[in-house]
């Protein structure tokens, strides 16, 4: 919990973290996904995932005998709902209308996070914090308008806006599952170890069931350092965002995690070419109205 006054913790700083490398995973992927398929980056991404996390998870902790029955059943829920169902559709919603309307309309995370929490978990929202998730609706309102009057790239449309909605959903649910996972004791890198090979076996699952599993030389070999990247980044993101999770409470952190739209638009704006991600000052309008809902739920709490 945060100590009267004190707002710089730790869980905030691991939140910030958290939130600046989800901007760089979502520019990544929208680079790294031209040509390849979303899920293309999401093997990758698990691949990365995998490769970090597991010898880290049994190096620093001994995941076996931290785990028990039921933190073992939350984290692997929190994998298939969050990391493999949210993490695909969230893919899919950068590579059709891009990382810069798909993020601040995944920012509406915080409404489902937050009430889940309330009646799972017993956390308490303000008045204020309801204030403050209400400009959240009102700069999604903004972008979706600016979306489907043909500023947009990818997808035109509201269709393309369907998959940042469904991914906010979903992303909402599995704050609530970590956190009574890590009520059980275990790790932050166990916590992870779960999550991952829980969702990265069951996305394979689900590819070899529908269209066969993944050929890694069918993957753009100039795309393929992006989603390495995507990876690398993905893999920060998830050590600062379940970090923050064991130290604050959800309804805390997911909102701070949220504020990853404004790094994504400047970064948008200094590095990325118009014909992947279009800058408008009505898009601009509403990732700060809904950003600015993300921080006051943090700051009027």
């Amino acid at each position: 919990m945060i100590p009267g006054g004190d707002i710089l913790t730790l869980g905030i700083l691991l939140a910030l973290l958290g939130a600046s490398a989800l901007a760089v995973q979502s520019l990544a992927v929208r680079y790294g996904t031209i040509g390849s398929d979303s899920s293309d980056a999401l093997v990758v991404t698990f691949a990365v995932n995998l490769a970090v996390l597991v010898p880290a998870a049994f190096l620093f902790g001994n995941p076996i005998e931290e785990l028990t029955l039921r933190a073992l059943a939350a984290f692997t829920a929190a994998g298939l709902i969050g990391t493999m169902i949210g993490r695909a559709l969230h893919f899919e919603a950068i590579k059709r209308i891009g990382s810069s309307r798909s993020e601040p309309i995944k920012a509406s995370q915080p409404l489902h996070a937050s009430l889940i929490a309330v009646v799972v978990l017993g956390e308490v929202v303000t008045g204020g914090h309801l204030l403050a998730m209400l400009a959240i609706v009102a700069g999604i309102a903004i972008i979706s308008y600016e979306h489907g009057q043909g500023g947009s790239v990818g997808d035109a449309g509201y269709v393309g806006l369907a998959f940042p909605f469904a991914a906010a959903f979903f992303y909402g649910i599995e704050p609530t599952f970590a956190k009574l996972g890590f009520a059980e004791g275990p790790t932050v890198l166990t916590g992870l170890l779960v999550k991952i090979v829980s969702a990265g076996t069951g996305f394979l699952l689900y590819l070899w069931w529908t269209k066969g599993l993944p050929d890694p030389r069918g993957i753009d070999r100039r795309e393929l350092p992006w989603l390495l990247g995507a990876g690398v980044a993905n893999t920060v993101f998830l050590l600062g965002y379940y970090g923050a999770l064991e130290l604050e409470p959800v309804s805390i952190v997911v909102p701070l995690v949220q504020s990853s739209p404004l790094v994504v638009i400047l970064l948008s704006v200094l590095l990325v070419s118009d014909d992947l991600e279009r800058i408008t000052p009505r898009l601009i309008l509403g990732a700060l109205v809904a950003v600015g809902g993300a921080i006051g739920v943090t700051l009027l709490s």
